[in-house]
């Protein structure tokens, strides 16, 4: 009896009378009735964006990565018995070195949000100084991350605020004497475009690193942060070809300049020859506590995302550059031609954004940036990808319109 397992549940506590379910069914009837409770669903744009995207994902790549030696693979130790991982991943990192215009990326961190505070640590590393400086309008949840990050380590966090009549950080404004780096995100959490013409002469006059947290699709269209002078660059890679998934897994880009190799976290593979000559691929660099001294280590970073580096070296290279940039154009006008019907209501009409933009709307689209920046209160952030529809987009500026 199945009430013998539960003698401690007081009987008034337990259900008297049978479950109203209905009867069982064979797999083929709970198959088909599945189908048919699904087929009920609605598929609409929620037009939410926020650091996670919905963009589309090619149906090769779902079969590459979920091929058996790339699917159950295990860190790569060994190199002799691990080539084709090694390659995948040096093939990953150098995607995201042209993707960004860096010198060496390595092979991958968990997230976008702790990405950006291994880039802040290595900059606090790199200088000498223990004061981090960030614009308040890179991603909320980056910024919390970083904090907690800084209060663990004795580092100072200093937030410029954003230029409230713009959506912009005012580098007008630049004073950081004594810290090790100044972090923007690019477009930055409201989807603006930040000007970042000569700041990183700006920061590096001042002794500090410029860190830009970028958005990978975005590069399909503008100009890659090594070019305007970036000493690392980290991303969220999850528009790279991995779905949402209610919230992971994510996908930590991180790329930086040949000169900090040394103080790069996580791991780095490169490219040799054995001794037979031929091209292999090993291990070069593995600067985290479990491969050398722990008060040596750059990082404590435990595992490896390999599986959603794969997905995004696979993403970009079905892609190519000709279709990563149709992917951006459209992102692109989309959402600003929303923005453009929308004007009156648009925050920051003239300001230049990518795919998301904010709009003064209490009607449930998007993100309520009331929840982050109390003085946004009343104003939403809504995104178009490419997957967005022309019937769904003036479905939203008729009802953003009429309130």
């Amino acid at each position: 009896m199945t009430g013998d397992l539960f003698p401690d549940i007081p009987a008034a506590a337990k259900l008297s009378r049978p479950l109203a379910l209905p009867p069982p069914l064979s797999e083929p009837e709970l198959l088909a009735e599945l189908l048919a409770q699904s087929e009920k669903n609605t598929a609409a744009s929620s037009f939410l964006g926020a650091g996670s995207y919905d963009h589309f994902i090619p149906s090769a790549l779902k079969h590459i990565i979920g091929r058996s030696e790339f699917y159950t693979a295990y860190t790569p130790y060994q190199a002799e018995a691990s080539q084709g991982t090694l390659q995948t991943i040096y093939e990953y990192q150098s995607m995201i070195c042209a993707l960004t215009g860096m010198d060496v990326a390595n092979a991958s961190m968990y997230d976008g949000a702790t990405a950006l505070a291994e880039a802040a640590f290595m900059a606090c590393r790199l200088t000498g100084r223990k004061e981090i400086v960030v614009s308040a309008a890179v991603h909320p949840n980056y910024r919390q991350v970083l904090r907690t990050y800084c209060a663990a380590a004795d580092l100072s966090l200093r937030e410029v605020p954003f230029d409230k009549t713009a959506g912009l950080t005012p580098h007008s404004a630049f004073n950081i004497p004594n810290s090790a780096c100044y972090i923007i995100q690019q477009p930055n959490f409201f989807g603006n475009i930040e000007v970042v013409t000569d700041l990183a002469n700006k920061v590096h006059a001042a002794g500090a690193l410029l860190i830009a947290s970028v958005d990978p699709i975005s590069l399909g269209l503008l100009k890659p942060p090594g070019e305007y002078g970036a000493d690392i660059v980290v991303a969220e890679g999850q528009p790279l070809g991995l779905p949402r998934n209610f919230g992971g897994p994510g996908l930590g880009i991180f790329a930086t300049k040949k000169d900090f190799i040394r103080q790069l976290p996580g791991r780095l593979v490169g490219a040799t020859v054995d001794s037979a000559g031929k091209r292999g691929f090993v291990l070069t660099l593995s600067t985290r506590e479990q491969h050398i001294r722990r008060e040596r280590a750059t990082s404590n970073i435990c595992s490896n995302e390999a599986l959603c580096a794969l997905a995004a070296c696979v993403y970009l290279s079905l892609m190519g550059k000709s279709g990563l940039k149709k992917v951006a154009e459209l992102c692109l006008q989309k959402a600003n031609y929303a923005k453009k019907q929308l004007t009156k209501k648009a925050r920051w009409p003239d300001t230049p954004s990518f795919q998301e933009f904010v709009i003064k709307t209490d009607k449930p689209v998007g993100l309520d940036l009331g929840r982050f920046y109390p003085e946004l209160a009343g104003s939403r952030l809504v995104c178009a990808t490419e997957l967005v529809k022309k019937v769904e987009l003036e479905s939203l500026i008729s009802e953003v319109a009429a309130t």
